[in-house]
């Protein structure tokens, strides 16, 4: 494709390079016609010259033929090789000047001819040598007839005639080689450059594109944020005010607590989101690919989805099969409940489908059919960005937050899987993921129950002091022995005075990421470790969103988990670590 391109530059260089050998023919032919005007008959002459305008005329309508033309109707070497043919049969005309300059016998007129053709054969260099057949064969029309010339002369001086053609067509074969291949490298050049103009105006393109997007997101991202912090002071300063009026009966605190933690819930589940989208961006989300049963994943979100289908009143189908599919179990589980969470949100009447259908090329297409409010065409394209909700303008909460389609591009790109959508507004959905076919998994042995988690000893480390008092004193709660510092040394402080004083077990490290002094969780955890003298597992807990930051912690090859932490999600985090 590159080579056709370079032939196409090179012959429309041949086309714009021609005009001075064409302004030539029609300059030179009237002092040729003035020396030759006692040699030739005036016939012969003037035909001569016309034949010479005639084919300059022709050369010109080619040249203007082909700068209008129908790319698609004729290759651009035939279009060379017109050209080349109208250029020697000029050349040849002007090689019978040679002839007859040497017809004559004068001096005058011998040097006028070698004068004319040496100019004629020199100018075209540049000209033609965009298409060295053009050049080649223009050289030799010229030159032949006065060398055929020289050959059949029995002077001794014609020899050194034929020796000075012989040079001259050398010499200039030369640099019409030399011309021609800087040409080439000068179009390699020209189309790199218009490659590497091109690739800096996509990237540039690409990069307004994500700046416009990340104001968005932003933009959007702090809104959402505001909103259940706003609620918050607003629950609290109720509470406060119930406070201050004395006792808060039963009723009533059960009712704030119920509406604080709803709107606790909203945060994290928007904090989620945005640490989910930011994890995806940064790369640090592993990926473990393994035989997955459909069946059995489509058998799970049945079960899960059951009581969303009740209370909404819709029907909830799922299409069974035997299929297996490469992919990461959790992921992919995670892509097909947010499409399948999607459908209920924005179906009102009659059902959603789970199902799935082969494809060619080794390939599965999962499916989630709804008949729900369908998507506009004008506005398929931007659903999976971030905090887009197409039919949700007073931003409840109950509806989502936007990040759900966003995070199911992300996923599915991490995992390879291709996402579609077909849809009819007003009648309802086709999501689809394609994922590769596998085999069946052959049946392993029973995943071993977790230990029990009561009465461990664990170092926990940061530098909030609600965050460390909230987390040890719930770790206590919980049975578990605790020391706890803002730092590691003031953690293993602790641990050595309760050593000193008896049995101090240390089963687990948990600190936070980013602590004061620069110092991070891994560094925490090796001081900790050179303290006790063994390296217990470890947990590091983050707060960041950064993707630069989550990569750090990803690195350190501790279990990661992700403020805000539920109460649940942390015992589990602790059993994992311990297994």
């Amino acid at each position: 494709m590159k080579s056709d391109r370079a032939r196409e530059a090179l012959i429309d260089l041949l086309y714009r390079q021609s005009y001075a050998v064409l302004f030539a023919n029609f300059v030179i032919p009237i002092p040729v016609a003035y020396v030759f005007r006692g040699v030739l008959p005036e016939t012969a002459l003037l035909t001569w010259v016309g034949a010479i305008y005639l084919l300059s005329v022709l050369r010109i309508v080619l040249a203007h033929r082909y700068f209008k033309r129908d790319e698609a109707a004729a290759p651009a070497l035939r279009w060379a090789w017109r050209a080349t043919v109208l250029s020697w049969l000029s050349s040849l005309l002007w090689g019978l000047i040679g002839w007859l300059g040497f017809v004559h016998g004068e001096p005058h007129i011998f040097a006028f001819t070698c004068i004319v053709l040496t100019g004629l054969v020199c100018g075209a260099v540049p000209s033609l040598s965009a298409f060295p057949a053009a050049y080649a064969g223009s050289l030799v029309a010229m030159l032949l007839p006065m060398a055929v010339r020289c050959l059949i002369s029995e002077a001794p001086i014609y020899s050194v005639y034929l020796g000075f053609i012989i040079c001259l067509a050398a010499v200039n074969l030369y640099y019409s080689r030399v011309t021609y291949l800087t040409l080439v490298e000068t179009v390699r050049l020209r189309s790199e450059n218009l490659e590497l103009i091109g690739s800096l105006e996509r990237q540039r393109d690409r990069a307004q594109a994500a700046d416009r997007s990340k104001s968005r997101f932003l933009a959007a991202a702090s809104h959402d944020l505001r909103q259940p912090i706003h609620a918050l002071s607003l629950f609290i300063a109720a509470l406060a005010t119930l406070a201050q009026r004395g006792d808060v009966r039963a009723a009533e605190a059960r009712n704030m607590a119920g509406r604080l933690q709803a709107v606790v819930g909203n945060l994290g589940d928007l904090l989620n989101g945005l640490l989910d989208i930011s994890r995806l961006d940064a790369g640090v989300v592993p990926v473990g690919r393994e035989p997955v049963s459909l069946g059995r994943l489509f058998a799970d979100l049945s079960h899960e989805y059951a009581g969303a289908a009740r209370e909404r009143g819709l029907d909830w189908r799922i299409a069974k099969t035997s299929l297996w599919v490469d992919s990461d179990p959790v992921l992919l589980k995670r892509v097909l409940g947010n499409l399948v969470s999607n459908a209920f949100r924005y179906t009102t009447t009659g059902g959603v489908l789970l199902g799935c259908r082969r494809r060619s090329g080794g390939k599965v297409e999962i499916q989630v059919l709804d008949t729900g409010i369908g998507i506009a065409g004008d506005q398929q394209a931007v659903i999976f960005d971030e905090f887009v909700q197409l039919q949700n303008p007073e931003h409840d909460r109950a509806q989502g937050l936007g990040l759900g389609l966003a995070i199911v591009r992300r996923v599915a790109q991490l995992l390879e899987h291709g996402v579609g959508l077909r849809s009819i507004d007003g009648r309802g959905s086709v999501f689809s993921l394609t994922v590769p076919v596998a085999a069946p998994a052959a049946m392993g042995q029973a995943i071993p129950s977790a230990m029990a988690t009561h009465g461990l000893g664990i170092l926990v480390v940061d530098d909030e002091r609600d965050v460390l008092d909230a987390i040890s004193g719930l770790l206590d709660l919980w049975g578990h022995r605790v020391y706890a510092g803002r730092s590691a040394a003031e953690a293993c402080r602790v641990h050595a005075e309760a050593a000193r004083q008896g049995d101090a077990p240390a089963d687990l490290i948990l600190v936070d990421y980013r602590l004061s002094g620069g110092v991070t969780g891994a560094d925490a955890i090796r001081e900790i470790a050179a303290h006790l003298g063994c390296a217990p597992p470890a947990i590091i807990i983050t707060g960041d969103t950064s993707p630069v930051r989550l990569k750090e912690a990803a690195a350190s090859g501790h279990r990661l988990l992700h403020k805000p932490i539920g109460a649940d999600n942390l015992r589990e985090a602790i059993a994992a670590s311990l297994r």
